[in-house]
């Protein structure tokens, strides 16, 4: 019961600050922008303080006996299988980060220059974003095979 009741109590000390600054608005009164920030910062950091305290406590305890059924089940092979799943996954997003961030402006710029290059400077951007997604169907062929 107190895993769902910790949600909505973070949620509604992260809004309170929102609703005091409405309340205060809709009165006529100043809004004081440094107190809010301060008391938002101050309760956003009791609440994560919470969260990382209070819900792994109450989480482990109810998922013990559960990744003991896991672990039994699992072999070294499917570790590595995620791993490697993760690797082609990771490794191809960063490739195609790298590729768009040097392909995006070069084609900003040539097109800038004449608008008859974005068609030939999109194929370009468009063949780094194609890393990623190889990347990911290589994922989902070792995750399911």
């Amino acid at each position: 019961m107190l895993l769902f009741i910790l949600p909505l109590i973070a949620l509604a000390m992260i809004m309170l600050p929102l609703f005091v600054a409405l309340k205060r608005k809709s009165d006529g009164k100043p809004v004081k922008t440094k107190r809010a920030v301060l008391f938002n910062a101050g309760s956003f950091i009791g609440v994560m303080i919470m969260m990382t305290v209070l819900v792994p406590m109450f989480a482990f305890a109810a998922e013990a006996d559960a990744a003991e059924q896991v672990a039994a089940s699992l072999s070294v092979g499917d570790g590595l299988k995620y791993l490697a799943a993760a690797l082609s996954t990771g490794l191809a997003t960063i490739g195609t980060g790298l590729a768009v961030g040097k392909a995006a402006p070069a084609a900003i710029g040539a097109t800038a220059e004449d608008d008859k290059n974005f068609a030939k400077a999109l194929i370009f951007v468009a063949l780094g974003e194609g890393v990623a997604i190889y990347g990911l169907l290589i994922s989902i062929l070792i995750l399911f095979s």
